[in-house]
């Protein structure tokens, strides 16, 4: 079974629904500004929030959406596969990932490359994510020397499971992912971003879907999406305009 959410904002004053699938990344972002686009007279949306691994073969697979929204590594694969429409790509804001531990537990620093080192060297299991910022991180601990030590202690969270879910169950002790996935957990504490000089950041995207029954509303709402009307809530929501 599917690890998934659905955001449904509806108005019976029109029976124009577009449908939308992203990774989790998104998610608080998509469900505040799509409930801002119906209130000032943009058509219905209902989006589908599972992994990014899973959105993006779905949407490759010509599975029925008129709009995704996805790291740009995905939209551009996507694109060039022929599942999206090359012209609509646009992109919405960068992620930077962050690290984060257990409620409670002790609060390493990770305000410096040895700082982090230190951390990850006694931390018992190290939760990081699928997905680009996931590869990112690994080829990090690979350039910093650090990847055979700590190999067996890495823990991927499965497609579609937050982070902060291993570490609100105490599965791992220290974990990464992107801070607009982990700033809304319960169970966690958020140390901070990466160190200076070690950020990682993911530009998201989003286009029409080619097999879009309704592209020229979700071309709409993909312009609201990029206007300065949303800066505000990519902030908010842990990330940048891209």
């Amino acid at each position: 079974m599917r690890n998934k959410a659905v955001l449904a904002v509806h108005d019976l004053r029109t029976t124009t629904t577009i449908s939308g699938i992203s990774s989790m990344a998104t998610r608080q972002f998509l469900a505040e500004v799509t409930a801002d686009w119906r209130s000032t007279g943009g058509c219905n949306v209902r989006f589908e929030f599972v992994g990014g691994v899973d959105a993006a073969k779905r949407v490759q697979d010509g599975e029925a959406f008129d709009l995704a929204v996805l790291a740009s590594d995905a939209i551009d694969k996507l694109a060039r596969a022929g599942s999206v429409i090359p012209a609509s790509v646009v992109a919405l804001a960068r992620s930077s990932v962050a690290i984060a531990v257990p409620h409670g537990a002790p609060r390493p620093p990770v305000d410096s490359k040895a700082a982090l080192l230190a951390a990850l060297r006694v931390a018992s299991r190290i939760g990081y994510s699928t997905g680009p910022s996931g590869k990112a991180l690994l080829q990090l601990f690979a350039n910093l020397g650090i990847y055979r030590e700590i190999f067996g202690r890495l823990v991927q969270a499965p497609p579609g499971v937050p982070v902060g879910a291993l570490l609100a169950r105490g599965e791992v002790a220290l974990g990464f992912q992107q801070q607009s996935e982990l700033m809304h957990l319960e169970g966690i504490d958020l140390l901070g971003p990466m160190p200076p000089g070690l950020e990682i950041v993911t530009t998201f995207s989003a286009a029409v879907c080619s097999v879009a029954t309704r592209p020229r509303h979700a071309e709409e709402l993909l312009a609201y999406l990029c206007s300065s009307e949303t800066a505000d809530a990519k902030r908010t929501q842990g990330m940048e305009p891209a």
